[in-house]
């Protein structure tokens, strides 16, 4: 696939929230001022995904706010019960926030005590026995942008009708939506909302993903609070690298390829399903795309690779994980099959045909640094999508896929 789109050097401020201006690399063909991302039909995606920075700092200042009332609510669920089930669920892109958290909480808490779960909304409402129990203490966490996707709305009453003990976080970014209205004057029910632009208006997730997924680090993460605050920062700027060096994303969108493989493990394999469904949505398919693990990528799925493919490996900083990231890197490098190989880590490896994207950091476990690796995928999705002549802010051309899922019968749930 040959492509004509290059990013430009182009700079514009979003006067609607007050955040920021950013800038573009210069190109020879093209300057994308705002009007002409306006005209493009990508200025809403654009300024949505750069003023994730900002939109992080706010998350976390309202999370120090209110870190006194959410320590007390978890408390207060942990001297009542000797066992907690959470479920963190959200539909599509919603869904993978919980699953690429899962790992993390996972490692830190003790099962028999705390039992973390990511299960999306649409498995739910599809079957509610597998998964909400009536004697099990529950907490469920919604994550949702708008809070009114069919599925999300009904796995909350789903979860009402069949748990006994229920409480639930809900962190969404609409305070108009119904999982938000419905949370008010409910004890049991801690409402996070999230900054005002979280609220991406553009189809795909992009500050609204990283808002959501930030403040349930913050929120089930036992660091205290300059620990946390400390890696906020640090997370904070090595996006803010990322974004800074947009040119180099723009060179690889520059080459020939239609097809996208994301690799990742732990944290990264549910980040990879993210970064997958960005290309997907952004180029309304016109550009084939997959997700797995590496360990896994060897099993059938590393089929799909050809002369036209891009892959992208998700690097751990677990020296362990890492040793397996760095051997089907280097077996597909060696293969000399796909178009590039790019991999994502904290330091530079030994590596020969491989771009590697080195994001430094000493503090920040992997869940942490999936914020700097999902903007660089988010801003390739961008630069692809335009790279095929697609509408990033309306990518869907028929209008049969919507921001707000349409469509979805709830069918009653009879005991």
């Amino acid at each position: 696939m040959k492509g004509s789109g290059e990013f430009s050097h182009s700079l514009f401020q979003i006067e609607a929230t007050n955040i920021f201006m950013f800038i573009f690399e210069r190109s020879t063909m093209l300057d994308y001022s705002k009007e002409k991302l306006v005209e493009l039909g990508a200025e809403i995606t654009t300024r949505e995904i750069y003023q994730q920075p900002d939109v992080w700092q706010t998350a976390f200042n309202h999370y120090k706010a209110q870190a006194d009332q959410v320590a007390a609510f978890l408390k207060g669920i942990e001297e009542k019960h000797d066992y907690v089930k959470v479920i963190f669920t959200g539909a599509g892109t919603s869904a993978y926030v919980g699953d690429t958290l899962l790992p993390y909480f996972r490692k830190l808490y003790d099962e028999r005590k705390w039992n973390f779960n990511s299960v999306a909304t649409t498995d739910i409402v599809a079957g509610p026995e597998v998964h909400l129990h009536k004697d099990i203490p529950t907490v469920l966490v919604s994550f949702a942008r708008s809070g009114n996707s069919p599925e999300s709305v009904a796995t909350v009453d789903l979860a009402k009708q069949l748990v006994d003990e229920l409480y639930q976080v809900t962190i969404t970014c609409a305070a108009e939506g119904k999982l938000a209205q419905q949370a008010h004057g409910d004890e049991r029910n801690l409402l996070l909302l999230q900054p005002a632009p979280s609220n991406d208006a553009g189809f795909a997730m992009t500050s609204s993903f990283t808002s959501m997924m930030l403040t349930a680090l913050l929120v089930f993460d036992p660091a205290d609070l300059a620990q946390k605050e400390a890696r906020v920062a640090e997370l904070i700027a090595l996006s803010q690298k990322v974004l800074a060096n947009v040119a180099d994303v723009q060179a690889l969108t520059e080459l020939d390829f239609d097809r996208v493989i994301y690799l990742g493990a732990g944290p990264f394999f549910g980040l990879a399903h993210e970064a997958q469904l960005k290309i997907l949505e952004l180029t309304a398919g016109k550009v084939a795309t997959m997700y797995e693990s590496p360990v896994g990528f060897r099993h059938g799925p590393k089929s799909l690779i050809n002369e036209d493919t891009l892959v992208l490996v998700f690097g751990s900083r677990n020296e362990y994980t890492k040793r397996y990231d760095l051997d089907l890197v280097r077996e597909v490098s060696g293969d000399q099959i796909a178009r590039k190989v790019v991999f994502f880590t904290e330091r530079r490896e030994d590596l020969e045909n491989v771009e590697q994207v080195v994001l430094e950091s000493d503090i920040l476990e992997d869940s942490y640094r999936a914020f700097p690796y999902i903007v660089y995928a988010q801003l390739f999705s961008l630069l692809t999508s335009l790279k095929v002549k697609n509408r990033p802010d309306t990518p869907s051309p028929t209008g049969t896929v919507n921001r707000v899922v349409q469509g979805v019968i709830i069918h009653p749930f009879h005991q």
